[in-house]
């Protein structure tokens, strides 16, 4: 087989899952034959084993091998929304304000996260979504600088969500939910008391092998996740 890269032996291996030729609980070949079979490095085998892994759908043990899960779980559908879509399905009128953008040293824990070396210059984008006028959404993002075209978008003209989501594609993500405290500076931009309770959203996004964008999404009070499983 030519070279791959995980992305495609992932898919490779779920494909033969699925068609059963991997049963359930069945024992799947090494690193070291699937490597040779797809002519890569075992590097490139371990990480497309590892994500199924952490999904689930494969069993990792050491000195036992790697086996088919029993009972591979079943996955939510989620897509990245435009904000302005979502706030327009909801019949309300859609707005944004750009509240600050510049490109500057990206604190650690966001380089880390996008697995870029620390202190590398990202562009960061703060923007509040409007729904009929009223805060919607707190949107805290940082921008690999190498995604952007020249020039660059205006920012001010389309959101970073949107412009994202028509001309960057991405193979993998992960995203994380939680509920925090609103800061001061977030009960300020959202209206609301310090404290109050909001649904956060964290997601981070790569095109293959190059990391896109990270981002802190902070609903107002009342905002429902929908999703399909």
């Amino acid at each position: 087989m030519t070279p791959q890269g995980w992305e495609e032996i992932r898919a490779e291996v779920l494909r033969r899952i699925h068609a059963r030729d991997w049963a359930p609980g069945a024992l799947i070949p090494t690193e070291e034959t699937l490597a040779q079979e797809f002519g890569c490095a075992r590097a490139t085998v371990n990480r497309a084993l590892r994500e199924l892994a952490d999904t689930g759908v494969l069993e990792r043990r050491r000195k036992a091998g790697t086996r088919v899960a029993l009972s591979p779980p079943r996955r939510a559908t989620l897509d990245i929304p435009v904000t302005r879509l979502e706030v327009e399905g909801r019949g309300q009128a859609y707005g944004f304000h750009l509240l600050e953008q510049r490109q500057r040293e990206a604190p650690v824990p966001v380089t880390s996260r996008l697995g870029l070396a620390p202190g590398l210059a990202l562009l960061q984008l703060k923007t509040l979504h409007l729904a009929d006028g009223r805060p919607f959404l707190l949107e805290d993002r940082w921008l690999n600088l190498a995604v952007l075209p020249d020039p660059a978008p205006d920012f001010a003209a389309i959101s970073a969500n949107e412009w994202l989501v028509g001309h960057v594609p991405y193979t993998t993500g992960d995203i994380a939910f939680s509920a925090a405290s609103a800061s001061a500076n977030e009960a300020e931009v959202l209206g609301l008391a310090e404290g109050a309770a909001l649904f956060i959203v964290e997601r981070s996004t790569w095109e293959r092998d190059l990391p896109v964008t990270t981002v802190r999404l902070a609903y107002a009070p009342g905002y429902r996740l929908r999703t399909v499983v």
